[in-house]
């Protein structure tokens, strides 16, 4: 018979597969791998620093990679947190990769120790592929049938038995993050001018440029492209600076830099921005706005007006969470 002959759900008694049921799996994370939660699964240095590190509670997704097991995945759970010694370095650094491993002898292929108890295995396992090089961001670069995935590399420098977070590179990736784009529109609707005259940051265009953004409680970062088509310039050259500001983050500036005289002029400008977002700011509501600081090296005037188009191009994004907790 061609097929496995008991498909995902039959009655009767039926005797259902493994491997059909890591078929359920692998549909379900979209055949992804990684962490499920944002905060699952971190690396992170000992309170008090010493020859281990600590992963913190989570869960994550594991492709199946024995031989003959195409689209099967595994589920597994960490939940209590995983103390893993980590061996000195003597004259030469090292780096360690540390991983999260499924180690089933029961797969076609396989060759892992069985467990002293079929019924409770275990079958998942912290482990620290060690000696890896430093380049090194995935398990399939040093241990390509391992069905693992990388949580971070250790890169250890020589004669050292202490490993700090400075140490520590997280290489997770989430299973599904999720995403959230917003596009918000602007258009001034009489004249508003700011001149070269003091040397300050100003809220402006300020108004109607102002959004209140409620944050998504999973976001960890923040996208920003901030557009102006056909900001207004006049009387004179001009050299000035934008930026976007979420709440209390300040984002890159940007300058504008236009030393084409006295005339009457207009061009497009881009503001982007990539921000953390802290835990502190998931779930309320913040203020999107933008600040303009004009120079007095130059003496012409900005100015948007009924011309002008404000665009705030904006994506929560949600990536694995380094913040400490």
């Amino acid at each position: 018979m061609a097929w496995d002959s008991v498909p995902w759900f039959t009655e009767g008694g039926a005797e259902h597969s493994s491997e059909v049921a890591r078929l359920l799996a692998y549909a379900a994370f979209g055949g992804a791998e990684g962490i499920v939660g944002s905060g699952d699964l971190r690396v992170r240095a000992l309170s008090t620093p010493a020859a281990a590190v600590q992963v913190l509670t989570g869960a994550c997704a594991i492709t199946n990679r024995a031989s003959g097991s195409p689209y099967q995945s595994y589920a597994a759970r960490l939940p209590v947190a995983d103390q893993v010694p980590i061996a000195a370095t003597g004259v030469s650094a090292r780096s360690d990769l540390i991983v999260a491993r499924i180690e089933n002898p029961w797969s076609y292929g396989e060759t892992w120790p069985n467990p002293s108890d079929p019924k409770v295995g275990p079958y998942v396992f912290t482990r620290v592929i060690s000696g890896v090089p430093k380049t090194t961001t995935r398990v399939s670069q040093v241990r390509a049938s391992d069905s693992a995935i990388a949580l971070a590399r250790i890169d250890i420098p020589a004669n050292t038995s202490t490993i700090t977070s400075a140490m520590i590179t997280d290489l997770r990736s989430m299973v599904s993050p999720r995403r959230d784009r917003r596009l918000y529109t602007a258009f001034p609707g009489s004249l508003s001018t700011l001149t070269y005259s003091d040397n300050k940051w100003h809220n402006w265009p300020g108004d109607p440029a102002k959004w209140d953004i409620d944050v998504p409680t999973w976001a960890t970062r923040l996208k920003i492209v901030t557009t102006l088509a056909g900001l207004r310039m006049t009387k004179s050259n001009i050299y000035a600076t934008m930026q976007n500001v979420f709440g209390s983050i300040q984002g890159q500036n940007t300058v504008i830099d236009d030393d084409s005289g006295s005339g009457t002029r207009r061009q497009t400008i881009v503001i982007a921005d990539n921000m953390s977002i802290s835990s502190s700011l998931r779930g309320t509501t913040q203020r999107l706005y933008l600040q303009t600081y004009m120079s007095k090296s130059e003496t012409g005037d900005l100015s948007v007006d009924g011309s002008t188009s404000i665009v705030a191009d904006l994506e929560f994004v949600e990536d694995p969470d380094e913040e400490e907790l």
